[in-house]
């Protein structure tokens, strides 16, 4: 449905994914089994750490939160998309659209600061493991939680804020499975310089500083192993960091290729497929990254699962 130009809007059209009318059925049911497989494998986790008492320590502490805000965060956009899928119907209210850009730039900023959160235990564990117990307390690990939570909270309702001013819109067509941000200000007839600053600066400051830590992390872990070569240290070292590593590649690979790859502004195809990755994809990936190569873990399944015989 297009609009004429300077126009209010009350819903939007989503087109969802670029596939064909016949695969829709076909894609709904494989996207389900990915998004229920996401949300079983994530509450495994977050069971195992509750229940096993030898989880319970700040890395497994920060997993926990992270299995907590994958399954939020691809709540926030999977359920909307299958159900427009199932019902053949491409409409979202002005307010859902407004609270879907809200919830995810919440989750996905989260997700940011508690795998940076993840990284620093990861460096006080291998680089000063004498004052690892004295370093990372409980007391700091509830603050690292409350502080993410804190400043995603705020930098998804300054973006949310600002959204909501531009009542004007080119028309209500969004060439995306889901309400996008920066979509939503591309079809805006407003004035989103702003927007596009704030975007700027919040963006670098809650995504790009962060990942900066995480390397910042990880060459300080690489050169304390590499001052004391060994294979057992360099085995526990990969033991320890391995599985951390592979969901901050998943995490930022997509965001690097849908943010920072240059594209024609019409590529909106390829940009609703790179967010299935961190949406669907990833989420979903995480608990087996954790379960499959964490030996913690698959000891912990293992003490539940014979508990229960």
């Amino acid at each position: 449905m297009r609009m004429d130009n300077e126009s209010t809007v009350s819903e939007f059209i989503l087109l969802g994914l670029p596939i064909q009318a016949e695969d829709q059925n076909m894609y709904s049911a494989l996207i389900l089994t990915m998004y229920l497989t996401t949300v079983l494998g994530n509450l495994l986790i977050i069971l195992l750490i509750r229940l096993d008492s030898h989880l319970h320590t700040p890395m497994y502490f920060f997993l926990s939160h992270l299995a907590f805000t994958d399954i939020s965060f691809s709540s926030v956009t999977v359920p909307k998309m299958l159900v427009n899928m199932l019902t053949h119907s491409q409409s979202i209210s002005y307010t859902g659209c407004v609270s879907q850009v809200y919830f995810f730039i919440v989750f996905g900023t989260i997700d940011s600061f508690l795998l940076t959160s993840m990284a620093y235990d990861r460096y006080v564990a291998i680089c000063h493991p004498l004052h690892y117990t004295l370093i990372m307390n409980l007391s700091l690990c509830v603050l690292l939680v409350v502080i993410s939570w804190a400043l995603s909270s705020a930098n998804a309702l300054v973006q949310t804020l600002l959204l909501a001013r531009l009542s004007h819109f080119r028309n209500n067509t969004i060439p995306h499975y889901f309400c996008d941000l920066s979509t939503l200000l591309k079809l805006s007839s407003s004035d989103t310089t702003i927007n596009d600053l704030i975007i700027l600066v919040l963006g670098n400051a809650v995504i790009t500083l962060p990942f900066i830590c995480i390397l910042v992390s990880y060459g300080y872990i690489g050169v304390t192993i590499l001052k004391t070569p060994s294979i057992k240290g360099i085995r526990k070292a990969l033991s320890t960091c391995g599985s951390h590593l592979c969901v901050v590649s998943l995490y930022y690979g997509a965001i690097i290729g849908l943010y920072c790859v240059p594209s024609s502004n019409t590529n909106n195809d390829k940009n609703a497929i790179v967010a299935m990755m961190y949406t669907v994809v990833t989420p979903m990936l995480n608990p087996f990254i954790y379960s499959l190569r964490n030996r913690d873990m698959k000891g912990a399944l293992r003490n539940i699962l014979s508990r229960t015989k």
